[in-house]
């Protein structure tokens, strides 16, 4: 390891050596907690009631499911505030300490290029927030796998569940630590710089989870005369749900019969509907969800990583 990258090593090995001391310990307590919930899950021979139909009243379902859906959605918010805190506390000083105390200039009298100084930087720090993210991500999945989408539980809907896992966690990462290091070069104060960041990763993640659900269309699922509609399961409904008359046309329930038993009957009759409505994003949906985001994600971070060279170009010229 020589030149450029040997001196970004030597500036951030504190930063990198800490947190991975830190994820290790996160990885035995997950280990732990996880072979705690399979020993009573074998124990109880527990079969988890998966979606919102079935009945899981029992001791099982309170020590298993109960017992760890807190724990797991704290690891789950862990993951989401992960972006802001690599972004905070890595990006924005990454190249904004440096441009603020000037020793970029020392640096780059060393025979090393303002190109090679900032891919060699950057570089590490982005190669370790895609293993780190990515690690976390999995200890999230990986620890919930055994009682996902459980009643009562936490369903891959929850913000602490979609948001801390899947391939948008790590690319929500790395847009962290790129906003960070783009806005710590424009500030060039690190104070102001930890701020500015920290405002925009949150919002640019309230602005994504806002529109989340206009990207793709949900499931409509249809159920003849007054028949139940169809369980929701596993699946995230929209609470669009109501009635549709012989030509497909939608009622809302909101709007009109909003009863059950022979007066829905006699509703329906009167209203001339034929049928019930119920849209809902089934969970195979997630990823459709998640490979979006993610190439949103990519798309920001590629774009500012273009502003980042051109502005360090001038800026050192």
């Amino acid at each position: 390891m020589t030149g450029a990258l040997w001196l970004a090593w030597r500036q951030q090995r504190v930063m990198l050596l800490t947190a991975t001391l830190l994820l290790l310990a996160c990885a035995a307590w997950v280990a732990h907690r996880r072979a705690a919930m399979t020993a009573l899950i074998e124990e109880y021979r527990f079969v988890p009631c998966k979606g919102w139909n079935g009945d899981c009243e029992s001791l099982a379902s309170m020590l298993i499911v109960d017992g760890n859906t807190e724990a797991i959605r704290a690891l789950g918010i862990l993951g989401i505030a992960l972006p802001a805190l690599i972004g905070v506390f890595w990006g924005a000083p990454l190249i904004g300490r440096e441009l603020e105390t000037g020793t970029f200039r020392l640096t780059l009298t060393q025979g090393i290029g303002v190109r090679d100084w900032f891919v060699a930087r950057f570089g590490l720090a982005a190669l370790f927030t895609t293993l780190a993210s990515a690690v976390v991500a999995a200890l999230v999945a990986w620890w919930w796998a055994p009682v996902s989408n459980t009643l009562d539980g936490l369903y891959w809907h929850d913000a602490a569940i979609y948001n801390a896992t899947g391939p948008a966690s790590v690319a929500c990462a790395l847009f962290g630590l790129t906003v960070g290091t783009a806005v710590g070069l424009l500030v060039r104060r690190t104070l102001p710089a930890m701020a500015v960041t920290f405002a925009a990763i949150g919002t640019t993640s309230v602005f994504l989870a806002f529109f989340r659900r206009s990207w793709i269309s949900p499931e409509v699922r249809i159920t003849p005369g007054t028949t139940p509609k169809t369980p929701v399961g596993s699946a995230w409904s929209t609470g669009e749900f109501g009635y549709l008359t012989p030509d497909g046309r939608e009622h809302s329930i909101l709007e009109v019969c909003q009863t059950s038993g022979d007066p829905l009957r006699q509703c329906m009759d009167e209203h001339g509907f034929v049928a019930r409505y119920h849209k809902v994003y089934p969970s195979s949906d997630f990823w459709v969800f998640q490979w979006i985001e993610t190439a949103l994600y990519v798309g920001l971070v590629a774009a500012l990583v273009v502003l980042i060279l051109v502005v360090l170009r001038r800026t050192t010229a």
